[in-house]
């Protein structure tokens, strides 16, 4: 029986912040909530272009494990993220959360970065699905912190793990769940759980009422007990595709104003809601060019955005969906991030995939670049057509190759940990990955935790950092970056990447016991 998700989400800026960085989207088979960092500039950016590049994945019928599919998705994104601080220099030190989950068939699968978090409602059972990756939670792991001891230590939101551009394979949470009709689940960034207990929460979602009603009870309550932080939140309940209501005209919505977050059911009533246009938001790097920045890059962005913005709304608006917070706003300005490399060889898979589908594409980037244009005889444009269709293929396939063969993995072969070069992926018959080299490491003889990421895959920068992967698995050492990590309780000796601290902004004066960041040492700056 294929299930679905009814939905809801809801986001607000708080009563201490000066804009909102957070970010999630909620569709029938998708959702994904990040929680942006970077101060006054990055931190939108980061959450906003996340999300966005994981909306295609709200759909049916992946190439693969679905599990798999979101994963590699997650970590093009983190690759986007990287490209876009290369071409905007200014949002150097951005990062992002996210916590996203599919539902294919009867099965849920999870992918998790960062403190932003997913809970779960079951028969009766409530439980947070994901852990957090902060240093406070490495510690209580490791049984030098109690729990109650986390909610008042100086480094509680020194985060170990986000998207950004300081690590070009970031490690990801993953889980593979088996669904239920009927029960209910919560994403959320850490602006909710920081303030409202965990029984609190249990008992909201608990509540017969519409998921609409959920949500904003849970931000409501947020921002009665101060809401120092963005907060952000999406209800799922998992239903039988078939209850759905019936779509006569699938309808979706960017909603920039938290108050007025739509459910599944109302994008059903309400046909196609007209997503009114705003201006650029401040500091967004599609919408505020800088000084500094490069003229002619910029009118050559600016060029292609009109039709990027067009296929993008064109592509959001094929499934009823929620898109709130900065995204919302990213959406809404008509502009989105410069499409990089990665992204576009993702395009020409589709294109290969779904030529007809990207033709029809095409013609309406041509008529929202054309406008009022004269048309043209029928010939004419079918030659033009087939010739940009060869053409796109010819060049996105040169693309993806060239990005394909750059990619390594470590994995497992008959037992034993294998250097992968290529993608864990496959085109229909076509494997995307070939062995590179095959180690003596039985895999059987790992521990859990090394077996399981093993058996997940382990991206790697290039060759050199595959093979010293693989001499770290076969030393005993988890990771060979984590092997100098120093037992101290403080995170100045944890290995990580400093980032600026994650709990104040330009405009803002947040206490430092309220500041986030992504790594060590904890620094005063911006999120």
């Amino acid at each position: 029986m294929p299930l679905a998700f009814r939905f809801a989400a809801r986001s607000d800026v708080g009563k201490v912040r000066s804009k909102n960085d957070d970010s999630a989207y909620a569709g029938h088979h998708l959702a994904v909530v990040a929680d942006g960092m970077g101060g006054h500039v990055g931190g939108d950016v980061a959450s906003a272009s996340a999300v966005i590049d994981l909306t295609h994945l709200d759909r049916t019928g992946y190439d693969g494990d679905a599990r798999t599919v979101l994963a590699d998705e997650i970590q093009n994104a983190n690759q986007n993220l990287a490209e876009l601080v290369q071409q905007h220099p200014r949002l150097g030190g951005m990062g992002t959360t996210v916590t996203s989950i599919i539902i294919d068939g009867e099965n849920i699968s999870l992918c998790h970065i960062g403190d932003s978090r997913a809970y779960r409602l079951r028969s009766g059972e409530f439980r947070q699905v994901t852990t957090d990756h902060t240093f406070v939670q490495r510690l209580i792991d490791e049984g030098r912190l109690r729990p109650e001891e986390a909610e008042t230590h100086p480094h509680r939101n020194v985060l170990m793990r986000v998207l950004g551009d300081v690590d070009a394979s970031p490690e990801l949470e993953s889980e593979l769940l088996e669904a239920e009709p009927g029960e209910r689940w919560l994403l959320c960034s850490d602006g909710l759980n920081a303030v409202v207990r965990p029984e609190t929460i249990q008992r909201v979602l608990s509540m017969d009422s519409e998921l609409d009603q959920i949500a904003e009870s849970l931000v409501d309550l947020t921002l009665e007990r101060g809401a120092p932080d963005n907060v952000t939140v999406v209800v799922l309940e998992v239903v039988d595709s078939e209850d759905l209501p019936s779509l006569g005209n699938p309808a979706g919505g960017a909603v920039p104003d938290p108050k007025e977050a739509l459910t599944s059911d109302e994008l059903s009533e309400s046909g196609h809601p007209e997503t009114p246009r705003q201006d650029p938001l401040p500091g967004m790097p599609w919408a505020e060019p800088t000084p500094e920045a490069d003229t002619e890059d910029t009118d050559d962005a600016a060029s292609n955005e009109p039709s990027s913005a067009a296929a993008l709304r064109q592509g959001l608006d094929a499934h009823p969906h929620v898109l709130v917070g900065a995204a919302a706003n990213a959406t809404q300005t008509g502009r989105i991030p410069t499409v990089s490399d990665s992204a576009m060889a993702r395009r020409a898979t589709l294109l290969r995939t779904k030529a007809a589908e990207q033709l029809a594409d095409m013609a309406e980037v041509d008529e929202a670049l054309g406008g009022s244009r004269r048309r043209r005889p029928g010939w004419i444009i079918a030659a033009v057509v087939s010739v940009l269709a060869v053409t796109a293929l010819v060049v996105g396939g040169m693309a993806a190759s060239n990005w394909i063969q750059g990619r390594y993995y470590v994995g497992e072969s008959e037992g034993r940990v294998a250097i992968y070069n290529g993608v864990s992926q496959s085109l229909g018959p076509i494997q995307l990955s070939r062995i590179e080299d095959t180690s003596d490491v039985e895999v059987s003889e790992l521990s859990s935790y090394s077996r399981n990421r093993v058996e997940n895959t382990i991206p790697a920068d290039d060759l050199e950092h595959a093979r010293s992967i693989v001499d770290g698995l076969r030393s005993g050492h988890e990771d060979p970056d984590q092997a100098s990590e120093s037992a101290s309780p403080t995170p100045q000796d944890s290995g990580t990447v400093s980032f600026p601290d994650r709990g104040q902004d330009d405009e803002t004066n947040a206490s430092p016991d309220s500041s986030r960041a992504p790594a060590a040492p904890p620094q005063d700056g911006d999120r």
